[in-house]
Formats: structure tokens, sequence, C-alpha cells
């Protein structure tokens, strides 16, 4: 095949023969903007109108059985038709009735009276559709089946069907787009164009996959005797070869990522440095043989001749900032400066008190660096990070604005990655001559995820608690179990402790949402009157919020009842009682964010997950793994498991093309073979400059050019 068909596939759909402007509207709607978006709208599943039964036997076996639930699919021809008009509501319906030689059937139509245009007297015709059963003649009718007609001299066979008599595709629509509609463009599309071959021979032969346009026509309109089961699980071949080339462009892409940083040249930095001894003979506590690994690891990178590009991660509370520090020492001890952005003012301020407190002694200079500071404290922190006096800046977005220039930076850290987009992080590498980066995240990603979404980054984790935590005790409780709950808190304010307790706020019911909270709050004041209640609610100007969250760490206040999910981060040791209401409503990683705010003393915590009413399967599946397991990375797995890949740690927005059909979860063995293969690939031909990787280079530019800072792919 030539190069001619794969720019045709690039073609603006609006030009595709039967979509033109109006339409084009709507399948920009489902993210389809050209023919190849179109041809890759995958079906979400499948129904088996395949099973064609003479009309009699299909009465006769409803009656018998009296199935509901399952679609039937005749063929016969149009014996008779007429437009019939409800008495009471004025309504059209349009009847059919169809023969087959064996008996007759009649399909009805709800305000669709053109349909007399189209379902015309001796026609051939395949319904597919539900029986119901008429309430009042108690005849079996169709019920706004899908039909196809039938031109019996030109059917060369079974599979000229689409909509009926065979396995039929169904998609995700959008208003104004019927699956018919949208069948009958994809199906024309296939007839039309040709999709690429962008796997090398090699890989094809190796796995034994189908050709890309085998699969393809496959995945829309899977042939007869297809098992339904397995299309509906994405588990045939044709959706495996898919999900491996959708996981190999990614794979491709997060290689060349990786390589283009080796070839960078960035700091060697000579880490046998005195200042992390001196900062090991002042911590109050050792370290945990985890922390040391990971320090290593570090190390290891700090000292190579290209930048270090590494993600640390570790569950709430295993101590991730004293590793950042050690980093950070090594630069400094070098004579460079270091930079950590966060994504809070909370935060900052948290990290920096922390930090600071080491820092002042060992006589290093520091600073915090907030958007809410007053113009002549900002301008005297810049002018000292600019003249090199400040060594360690801690801030939020505000480091990386303009107007701060550093002298030498050295390293830069990261915390939560995933609240900073891929151009974020670009922007404070810029800072400085190919600083070191440390990204940061408590939140556990599994391992499956970690090589999707970060496998350009090499992933160092600390998966210890340090010594003296306890683990916190989580119970579920629900209906009258709520006392108990009051119970454990009245025991544990009486040892003088204190207790948050958590309210969802739901954009739909956001007022009611915010009145329960408050009402709450003055119930909790009453049935504790010895103790203070306080309250934060994102409707609160800052400096209030920031004045009750000081009283809840001076412990003025005992009892503190949030609707925001508490900053990661707050860390007030004295807290032992987390109650979260409504917690069917929270997500698995949210609740695990939650408990963290707890347990961070040696005392024994509780977290009591309190439900009303009905609680969903999902829900119920959330809340047990909470009561199981206090391991974040089990609950990351469990997390994906239920959810699905899309929406976790906001992949979206990190810069990763949607997967289509590939399932991070269902096919994480293509995912490992796919990535082998593809860091193969390119320790060969780095550039994809081979004539045999040529189509796969032109996808590769398409799908990542703007998402990966590849730049072009030279």
């Amino acid at each position: 095949m030539g190069m001619g068909f794969q720019m045709d596939i690039q073609k603006d759909i609006q030009y595709l023969k039967g979509v033109g402007p109006a339409r084009a509207k709507l399948f920009n709607k489902l993210g389809i903007h050209t023919v190849e978006d179109l041809i890759n709208y995958i079906p979400f599943r499948y129904e088996d109108r395949g099973n064609l039964k003479p009309i009699k036997e299909l009465l006769q076996s409803w009656f018998t059985l009296q199935d509901y639930t399952s679609f039937k699919t005749v063929q016969g021809k149009i014996v008779s038709s007429r437009i019939i008009i409800t008495p009471r509501q004025g309504r059209k319906i349009f009847e059919a009735v169809v023969g087959d030689g064996s008996g007759y059937i009649t399909a009805k139509w709800f305000n669709q009276a053109y349909l007399k245009d189209v379902l015309k007297k001796d026609r051939d015709i395949v319904l597919s559709g539900y029986l119901k059963r008429d309430n009042y003649s108690h005849e079996l009718y169709m019920d706004g089946p899908e039909y196809e007609i039938i031109d019996t001299e030109s059917m060369p066979e079974d599979d000229a069907l689409i909509h009926t008599g065979r396995i039929v595709p169904i998609y995700r629509v959008t208003n104004g787009l019927s699956q018919k509609v949208l069948r009958n463009i994809i199906k024309s599309a296939l007839e039309t164009y040709s999709v690429p071959e962008i796997l090398p021979e090699d890989i094809i032969k190796k796995y034994h996959l189908p050709f890309s346009n085998i699969a393809i026509n496959q995945i829309h309109f899977p042939s007869k005797g297809t098992d339904i089961e397995k299309l509906n699980r994405g588990e045939t071949v044709p959706h495996k070869r898919l999900s491996f080339e959708e996981f190999l462009l990614l794979e491709v892409g997060l290689a060349m990522k990786k390589t283009a940083v080796t070839k960078e040249s960035g700091i060697p930095f000579n880490v046998n440095c005195s200042l992390i001894d001196k900062l090991f003979s002042i911590l109050p506590f050792k370290l945990t043989n985890s922390q040391d690994r990971v320090i290593n690891e570090i190390k290891k990178d700090m000292a190579m001749p290209h930048p270090m590009n590494r993600l640390l991660q570790g569950d709430v509370g295993c101590g991730k900032t004293v590793v950042a520090l050690m980093a950070m020492l090594v630069a400094v001890d070098n004579g460079y400066q270091a930079a950590m952005l966060v994504p809070t003012e909370v935060l900052a301020e948290q990290h920096y008190r922390n930090i600071k407190s080491y820092l002042d002694k060992l006589n290093i200079a520091s600073a915090v660096l907030k958007s809410g500071m007053k113009s002549k404290e900002k301008k005297s922190v810049l002018e000292s990070v600019s003249a090199g006096e400040i060594k360690i800046l801690i801030g939020t977005h505000a480091l990386l604005e303009g107007g701060v220039t550093f002298n030498r930076l050295g390293l830069a850290v990261i915390d939560e990655q995933h609240k900073f987009g891929v151009l974020q992080r670009a922007g404070l590498k810029n800072k400085g001559y190919n600083p070191d980066v440390l990204i940061m995240t408590a939140t556990p990603i599994p391992r499956t995820l970690a090589m999707s979404v970060y496998g350009d980054l090499d992933v160092s984790v600390i998966d210890e608690l340090p010594p003296g935590r306890t683990p916190v005790v989580t119970r579920w409780l629900y209906g009258n179990s709520r006392k108990e709950a009051y119970y454990i808190m009245q025991e544990e304010l009486k040892k003088g402790r204190q207790a948050y307790v958590v309210y969802p706020l739901v954009e739909e019911s956001e007022k009611v949402d915010l009145k329960s909270a408050v009402e709450m709050a003055e119930r909790l004041q009453k049935s504790f009157p010895d103790y203070k209640t306080g309250l934060l609610h994102g409707r609160m100007k800052s400096a209030e919020k920031e004045e009750v969250m000081a009283g809840f760490k001076r412990n003025d206040i005992h009892i503190l009842v949030s609707t925001t999910v508490i900053e990661v981060g707050v860390d007030v040791p004295n807290s032992t009682v987390m109650v979260i209401e409504h917690a069917e409503r929270f997500g698995l990683s949210q609740l695990h964010q939650l408990r963290g705010r707890v347990g961070r003393g040696s005392d024994k915590s509780y977290c009591l997950l309190l439900t009303d009413g009905f609680v969903t399967d999902d829900g119920r599946k959330r809340l047990g793994i909470m009561e199981k397991t206090n391991n974040g990375f089990e609950i990351a797995e469990e997390d994906l498991a239920i959810r699905g890949p899309g929406e976790l740690f906001g992949t979206r927005q990190a810069g990763i093309p949607e997967l289509r059909v590939a399932n991070i979860i269902r096919d994480v063995k293509i995912l490992e073979a796919a990535r082998k293969d593809a860091f193969e690939i390119i320790s060969k031909d780095p550039s994809l400059s081979l004539p045999k990787h040529k189509l796969l280079r032109h996808a590769m530019e398409r799908k990542w050019l703007n998402k990966l800072e590849l730049g072009t792919i030279s």
C-alpha cells in the first residue's frame, strides 16, 4: 500500500458521505473530527440480533417462557400497514404487520408517522426488538424495533445486514445522532477507506496478530459465530490487536521521551556530602529501610551526567518530605539552589514550617513564596533568590511566574504531580539549566498505571510507615450504629484528643449539603456541650478558613466539621477520630486520603464511615475495602478495578492520549509486552527513521506531538 490512503484518513469528518456540516458538529461532540477518529470509534457493547426464528415459534416460546428481556429477530414481508391516532393523547402510531409463512406479528412505532413512506406493503424486512403485550387486546407486538429493508436480489450474503439479523454494534451516541445513522456512516467509511498498518511486520508475526484493517472491520461488524460474551468483555483477538497497538504507541512515546532525557546533559552532583551527615545527626528519629533505599536511588540519579526524572511514591505520612530534603541538601552542598512546588498555600506553609526547623540548625537560608504575599515581602524574597542567597525556595504556582529567577537552580521537587500539568513541570525545569526533577505523590499509583502514565520516569516507592505509627481502625457504621460513632468521639475527647467530621458537598445539591453541614455543626455543639465545635466550608474566605484551622491546631477547637476534603497534608497529630458522613458518596482514594488525616501520632485512631439508606454495589465494595486494608497501593489497585482507568489521578490532564480500546486492568499482560517491544524499537531506532517504522512514526506524530513535549520527532 502506498501513502495515498493515509492522507485520506485524516480527512475532516464533514466531507464524508452522509455527514455534512450540521452532522459534523454532532460527531465533534463525540470527539470525532476526522475519518480516522470515526473508524477508531469503538462500540461499547454488542447485541446478538442474529438468531432468526420463525414468527410462530417466537410467539409460542414467548407464551411458555414469558421472556420480556431479550432481543428477538424475525424476517418477513410487510403484509399491511396503517397509522393509528390514540384517542386520549392524539399520538400517532405507525403499525406494520409482517408475515413469514409461519405466522404474523405486528410492529408499532410511536410518533414516527414518516415510516409509512419507508415501510411499504410487500417490502422484505428484518426486525429486531423486544416483545410486549397490549394491555387491551392482549396481542403480542414488537415495540419500536430496529428494522432493515432487504433487497433480496442484490443481497450477496448475510453480512450485508448491519442493524439486524447479526451481531450488532452499539455505540455511545449524542442527541440528534441515532445508532442507525452512525452505523451506516461507519460502514460506508470502512468500505471506502483503508486503515494503514502501522505495526512492523516482525511484531505482527511474533504475536500472530491480524492486520489492522481486518481487526477494525471485525470490531465494528463481527462475523457470524463470534462469541458475544467475549465481544462485550473486549477480549476477542481483534480487540487484543487494537489494544496492543494503542499501548505500543503510548510506550514508544514514553520511550522516546525517556531516551531524550538521558541524552540531555545535566548536573553530575557529588553526592557524598557533609550536609546529609549533619542532618542525620539532628533528626529526632531513625529512617526506615524503605527511606534509606529510596535515598540511595536518588543519590545514584543525581550523580549521573544527565537530569534525574524520578517519581517518589509513598502513602500519606510515610516520610517523603525528609527524603526530598536530603536531595535538596545535595544540591545546596554542590553550590546550587533547590525549589519545591506544591499545589496549595496551606501545604506550602506546612512544608516550609517542617523543613525550616532543620534548615535553620544547618544554617541554610530558605523562604516560602505564595500568591497572597505583600508586594514588599515578595520583592525581597525574589531579590534574595536571584542573588543566590536563598538556597531553598518553597511555593505554589507563584514559583512559575516570570518574575521568579534563580541564580543556579539545580533541583526541582514537585509535590502531588497530578495537580500540575506536563507544561507546568516543564515551566519549572526551564528556570534552570536542566535541573534534576523529583516528583512526589501521596496518591498511591498501581504499578500498571505508573507504567503507562509515568513510563518516562523512574519510580521509587516508600512502602513502610515510620516506627511508632499505629494503623487506623476503620469501621463502616450504618443505620442505628451512629450512636457508636458518638461514643468513640466522646471517649477520645475525654482523653484530650480531637475529631474531624467530614460532610460531602455534591455540586447538584450544594445548598442542601451546606445546610446539612451547618446543622450538623450546631447539633454536635449541643451533643458535646463541653467541647468547642468549628466549621470549615468552601464558601468561607481564606482568612476565615485559616483562622478555624489555626484554632484546631491550637486545640481551641475540639471537633472540626468540614464540607471540603480536608487539605492533603493538614497535620494535627492530636486528632484521633475521622467521622465521614455519607461515606458512600466519596471515591476510594478520597476516603483513603481523609483517613490519612488521623493516625499521625502513636495513639490509636479511628476512621468511622457513616451511611444512611441505600448504598450501591460499588459503594459497598469501596466501604468494604476501606475496612479491610490500610495499604494505599492495594486501595489504588481496587479503585482502578472499580472505577476503570479513565478518571484516575487526573491522567487525562497529565497529557496521556485517551485509550479507546485498551483497558489497563484487563490488558495488563498486553501492556507489559507492548512496553518491552517499544523500548526495544527505540533502543535500535531512536528516531524511527528506518523504512519499516515509517508508518509507526507518522502515527506517533499525529497522536503524541502536542502531548509529550517530544518536539518534532527528528
